[in-house]
């Protein structure tokens, strides 16, 4: 599930590292490319809690390996088309692939790990691998043969169906037995709405932030750093690196603290993170990306177990807000970002986003630790008889 889920992630990362380069061959505006970022994520963040809905009426397995394939090809065509017009729908077309694959894959997951938070964390860690080596697939790949070249980008997919179908086959009796488990807790009037709903909007600043400086990054490393390229390349891919280790520590410091206040401490980190991103001046920048990474996936996991204990009875629903709405919603405002740079610069244009981190910790602090959901045992599996034991019988 983990080497799937980074095969899918891939496309969430490979949008923004595109963006410098239909700014260098197509003469973008930032606002104008900011536009892909928002096509990739709009779309998925409304459909995402309606496929969420919609597995938690229905088991649709199949939709893991079949959103990755689409996920994949919307992004391999996106250099392929010179109209603006159809790159956006292409991208689109990712994006939504992309929110049919993580309600039911969190889903999944969650049962393969038996409630396990590590183990969700490594879940997530191979969605930030995918993140992270989105960069550098994308410039292996265009800045060798240009945006035509884009085509290329489709092979992870086919890797990643392949892989969500092997997964499937392994946790195929666990699921039932938990989907048994889920129609039975219907009605039980469990759900907290309130929390959710206060965990959601924190996660909304944290998705701002996140996609703002995804989206923009590496042009501005470009600006303050220098090096041209491969230094905003660098830059993007430090970004997702830091997520990388920050999800797997922020699975193991759950298993020591509570969820909610491992979520709280990261938040307050961010703050003076993303403060440096913006102030720190050169090659000290990568440390100041670096630990903002941290501080934005340390509590990436943790967001959705938590949210799918807040909402036991609707577990497809949690993870499409979690994964999806509260998550794709932060491209909403790349345009804003986008025009503010154009209008004025990037720096002045990221450093609203310090203030965000902030809002997010201030949700946060009411919010208690939710009880666990009991997780189905395992099946006995019944001993032959001992050979010694049958002859004693005869």
């Amino acid at each position: 599930m983990s080497l799937g889920h980074t095969c899918v992630d891939v496309y969430q990362g490979a949008v923004a590292a595109l963006v410098p380069y239909f700014v260098s061959e197509r003469a973008y505006t930032y606002a104008a490319a900011s536009g892909i970022v928002l096509a990739a994520s709009l779309l998925s963040s409304v459909v995402q809690p309606l496929f969420g809905a919609l597995t938690d009426r229905w088991a649709m397995p199949w939709l893991l390996p079949v959103s990755t394939v689409v996920g994949g090809v919307g992004v391999a065509l996106s250099g392929v088309f010179d109209s603006y017009a159809l790159t956006l729908v292409v991208v689109a077309v990712s994006g939504i692939g992309v929110a049919a694959y993580h309600p039911e894959a969190a889903r999944v997951a969650r049962v393969a790990s038996r409630g396990s938070h590590t183990a969700m964390g490594w879940f997530s860690l191979g969605g930030n691998i995918g993140f992270a080596t989105a960069p550098l697939l994308v410039a292996a790949v265009i800045a060798t043969g240009g945006l035509r070249a884009s085509p290329l980008l489709v092979v992870p997919a086919l890797a990643g169906a392949a892989l969500c179908a092997a997964a499937l086959r392994e946790v195929k009796a666990p699921l039932a037995a938990t989907a048994a488990a889920a129609r039975a807790a219907k009605g039980t009037g469990a759900d907290d709405w309130a929390s959710f709903l206060r965990l959601s909007g924190a996660i909304v600043c944290r998705s701002i932030v996140f996609v703002g400086l995804s989206a923009f990054i590496a042009l501005y490393v470009r600006e303050r750093v220098g090096g041209g390229e491969a230094a905003g390349t660098a830059g993007l891919f430090v970004l997702y690196i830091g997520g990388a280790v920050g999800t797997v520590i922020g699975g193991r410091l759950a298993t020591r603290y509570s969820r909610v206040a491992v979520v709280r401490w990261s938040y307050a980190l961010s703050v003076l993170a993303v403060a440096g991103v913006v102030f720190v001046p050169g090659p000290l920048l990568y440390g100041c990306v670096a630990l903002t990474s941290a501080g934005l996936y340390v509590p990436f996991s943790l967001h959705v177990t938590l949210g799918q204990d807040y909402l036991p009875s609707r577990v497809g629903t949690a993870s499409g807000v979690t994964l999806g709405l509260t998550v794709s919603v932060g491209g909403v405002a790349s345009p804003l970002i986008g025009s503010l740079a154009d209008a004025t610069s990037l720096r002045t244009a990221l450093a609203p986003l310090i203030v965000l981190p902030a809002v997010g910790w201030l949700l946060l602090r009411p919010l208690r630790e939710p009880a666990e959901p009991e997780r189905p045992a395992p099946v006995p599996v019944e001993e032959p008889p001992r050979a010694d034991t049958v002859r004693g019988r005869r």
